[in-house]
């Protein structure tokens, strides 16, 4: 156990290796209930939306979410998070915990102008998520929602082992599965249906290290390593996240002004060509000089590779390439591949 935001948070149940494994095979139980979630109602919900959101919250209907960035006016990341569509004029808004004060003041400042209201509702939540391929077949017999009516990147309301809860059908592991926000006076009784329906399928808790090799083996980015208030969604390779053609939103006159003149650096995958794992803020090299810095690297259990992800510069960054990357003072050679390392088969 280790204090994170706030939190006491599990590192690991049984070993990150066996858990990320159970993950990628069969499936493993989160408790991620140190999310924040952040509410936006009333007449100026979706505006408040449109202005603070880099994506095009106009497109969702009610039950399906989306992935967006939180900007600033440079255009670069307060926060990432996952905006849910609950009605018409209602969005929650999933966000990382170390930032949730952060975000909730900036949002309420923002949408002022909007007359829409912004609740912090994060004590109003607890949020499980059961992930990997197994997922399914372990949630079905606890709900009479029929799971597979829930396409990826919607959410359905229901019960879960007799709890009202919200069933969504989004991960940070790469594999398919759902988080389930649940009242947190339920959620024990939740976690342990969970359990003993997995109990066949051999699922298993899992922790704060298996998420971390989970999401990286997936390439999805962690706030705080790979994107942060200095990176752009366009050099962090989202700039599928940005809805140019929604109209105006904060930070777009700054990307507008990137995507024209191009970026100078980008976020790429790495694998390790010699022996060594790289850490996040190990020096990236080329050609004797420091061009970039380590953001997320480790041994992963499932590809048995050592990966990460850097930001070089723009000429560096084609897939094939080689870096080096300093590992306690000692010059070790990487290729540059193509994100994701790992995609699940569907």
């Amino acid at each position: 156990m280790v204090p994170y935001a706030g939190w006491e948070m599990p590192v690991e149940y049984s070993g990150i290796t066996n858990e990320h494994l159970a993950v990628r095979t069969r499936a493993g139980l989160f408790d991620v209930s140190h999310m924040g979630e952040i509410e936006i109602a009333g007449k100026g919900a979706l505006e408040a939306v449109q202005r603070i959101s880099s994506n095009d919250a106009n497109k969702l209907k009610v039950g399906q979410a989306q992935y967006a960035g939180l900007l600033t006016s440079e255009g670069t990341f307060i926060d990432d998070m996952l905006v849910y569509r609950m009605a018409p004029s209602h969005f929650m808004l999933v966000v990382n915990a170390a930032n949730t004060a952060k975000d909730v003041a900036w949002i309420t400042e923002q949408a002022k102008v909007t007359g829409a209201a912004v609740v912090d509702s994060s004590s109003r939540y607890a949020l499980i998520a059961i992930q990997g391929p197994a997922a399914r077949e372990v949630l079905q017999p606890l709900t009479g929602v029929d799971l597979g009516e829930i396409r990826y990147y919607w959410f359905s309301y229901g019960e879960v082992a007799a709890a009202r809860v919200t069933i969504s059908r989004t991960g940070y592991t790469g594999e398919d599965g759902y988080e389930i926000f649940v009242p947190p006076a339920m959620a024990d009784r939740v976690w342990q249906a969970l359990v003993e329906s997995g109990r066949g399928a051999d699922v298993i808790p899992c922790g704060l290290g298996a998420r971390d090799t989970l999401r990286l083996e997936a390439a999805m980015r962690l706030y705080g390593n790979d994107i942060d208030d200095t990176t752009t969604p366009l050099e962090a390779g989202l700039g599928w996240t940005v809805a140019w053609g929604k109209g105006d939103f904060i930070g777009r006159d700054r990307l507008l002004q990137q995507k024209e003149q191009g970026v100078a650096r980008a976020l790429v995958g790495f694998e390790m060509l010699d022996r060594g794992i790289a850490r996040q803020g190990y020096p990236v090299v080329s050609n004797g000089s420091q061009v970039g810095r380590v953001t997320s690297g480790t041994q992963t259990p499932f590809l048995k590779k050592a990966i990460g992800m850097a930001y070089v510069p723009t000429a560096l960054s084609t897939p094939g390439g080689e870096v080096d990357i300093e590992i306690r003072g000692r010059a070790t050679r990487a290729r540059v591949v193509p994100l994701p390392f790992y995609t699940r088969q569907r």
